[in-house]
């Protein structure tokens, strides 16, 4: 079979395989960030901890739908730090992997070594733990 014959075939080949997948519905994502404070502290203890998640936590966060998960710290003012986490999720009921996620024993345990070395900041929402960001630019 001569290059030319390869390539039409090739791109025959592709052709299908875009107006096949054209009907598959591709995983919505959602990006979330939100931030809350930390005592300096409390810092080297929040890094150990991460630094060696439990296994049953991070296949808690994969089962609730929640992919390209980061925690990243900062002083954005003298001695104040705050943590900044930012995921997506790819499911289609983000209030009922949040619950499932929280009825987890193994992730409450976790959560009962990581609250304490956190601050709440005082503008979040009524409820919430972190404060929710709103994303304003995105860009792949």
């Amino acid at each position: 079979m001569g290059t030319c014959t390869k390539i039409a075939l090739l791109t025959v080949t592709l052709s299908a395989l875009c107006i096949m997948t054209a009907g598959c519905a591709q995983p919505k994502v959602q990006r979330y960030g939100s931030v809350i404070g930390m005592k300096p502290d409390d810092i080297k203890e929040y890094k150990r901890l991460h630094a060696d998640v439990w296994p049953g936590v991070l296949k808690q966060i994969k089962e609730c739908n929640i992919r390209n998960y980061s925690i990243y710290i900062g002083e954005l003012e003298k001695d104040k730090y705050y943590l900044f986490s930012y995921f997506e999720y790819t499911g289609d009921n983000f209030a009922a992997d949040m619950a499932k996620m929280a009825a987890d024993e193994t992730t409450r345990k976790w959560w009962k070594h990581t609250d304490p070395l956190q601050v709440p900041v005082p503008t979040r929402k009524q409820g919430d733990w972190w404060a929710k960001m709103e994303e304003v630019f995105h860009c792949d």
